[in-house]
């Protein structure tokens, strides 16, 4: 039996929740991971993200290989112990922060510059999951290749072809019992290419699969096309995660066909250029009409930020370059986008959740921030 397994608790057409049971607790879904590429979310400690209710955190196997090192997080004692997080985590493989330095892709793996130094780095399938078993998170993923969209359909092909190849090679060499090893499905936005790699990373045995190759340059009627593709051709019982999709219409168009899980960094890089999310609309802290402003940024959020802080304090913050607003707002956007998928969750199970998708845009649309 693996060592993460998914059940379904509820439907509503093809949106879903259930119950992603991991080595370190049960979670539920959908979930959102906030992004701990280094071992931490940007601006805020373990504290603080179980605060604003994170249950999962992603981690990046690129960057933790170069600084400070699989080996070393492993000999003191693994990511766990390494973040003092007693959650759930999941790495991924790195393929995406691969596809974004111009690597040159080989059949044996791919081989690039160190952002940190500019020395020669060669990442294989095998080393990624070599590295992922010492870093010991519950969820580990298979090294894929990402490919920028628009891009030729014969290179989206190829690198498709690839990625299953890589795919069986890390199912090959993966031993850790109390991890799971999940595969990736690639294809761009051409449907018949992502059915054929999700069908042929399921008949794999995969207890998990993620869907890599998007937010890279596709619209969203496009995103739609290969969600769509994708989940046709996966297992009912096993978890779905859409890699690197965090905004709002995003998250909702995506549980509403049926995903389970997620990770982006947009609300963290939000905060730290001063931007909010907000149940009525997105706003930036910078614009002069929050100078005098009392109010908090949400007055119906429950974050330690807006129960303690007006938006004229907090655009002080951010006015005068004070470290203390990036903490402060990535608290707020973090709770806005876990309960927004919590919110997704109670509508799924009570029946109402293209209810809720209506009234979340409704309430955007027509709100004043």
């Amino acid at each position: 039996m693996s060592a993460v397994t998914w059940t379904s608790q509820a439907t509503d057409g093809e949106a879903r929740s259930g119950w992603l049971d991991t080595p370190h607790g049960r979670i539920p879904t959908p979930a959102f991971m906030p992004v701990g590429t280094r071992a931490a979310v940007k601006a805020v400690d373990s504290h603080d993200l179980a605060g604003v209710g994170a249950e999962i955190l992603l981690a990046n196997t690129y960057h933790l290989m170069l600084r400070p090192g699989s080996a070393r997080i492993a000999a003191l004692g693994g990511l766990h112990r390494f973040m003092a997080w007693d959650g759930p985590i999941l790495t991924d493989s790195g393929g995406f922060q691969i596809f974004s330095l111009e690597p040159l892709i080989e059949e044996r793996g791919a081989r690039f510059r160190s952002v940190y130094d500019g020395s020669q780095v060669e990442l294989t399938p095998e080393d990624a999951v070599r590295i992922q078993e010492e870093l010991a998170p519950d969820i580990a993923m298979a090294l894929d290749v990402c490919v920028g969209l628009p891009a030729p359909i014969d290179l989206v092909e190829a690198e498709l072809e690839r990625t299953l190849r890589w795919a069986e090679r890390c199912l090959r060499v993966h031993t850790k019992p109390d991890q799971a090893l999940f595969g990736i499905v690639q294809g761009g936005v051409d449907a018949d290419l992502r059915a054929k790699s999700a069908a042929q990373t399921a008949a794999l045995g995969f207890p998990g699969f993620g869907i890599g190759g998007l937010s890279v340059g596709e619209g969203r009627e496009e995103r739609h096309l290969a969600l769509e593709a994708s989940f046709a051709e996966l297992p009912e019982g096993k978890p779905r995660y859409v890699m690197g999709l965090g905004d709002t219409d995003g998250l909702l168009d995506a549980i509403g066909r049926g995903a389970d899980m997620f990770d982006c960094v947009l609300p963290t890089r939000l905060a730290r250029h001063g931007k909010v999310l907000t149940r009525t609309g997105d706003f930036s802290l910078r614009n002069a009409v929050s100078e005098s402003d009392d109010r908090p940024i949400d007055d119906q959020c429950a974050c330690q930020t807006c129960r303690t802080h007006s938006r004229a304090y907090l655009r002080h913050l951010v006015r005068v370059k004070e470290l203390s607003a990036h903490r402060l707002l990535t608290i707020h956007n973090l709770r806005y986008t876990l309960d927004l998928v919590a919110g997704a969750r109670v509508a799924i199970e009570s029946g109402t959740f293209f209810d809720f998708v209506a009234g979340v845009a409704k309430t955007r649309s027509n709100g004043s921030p």
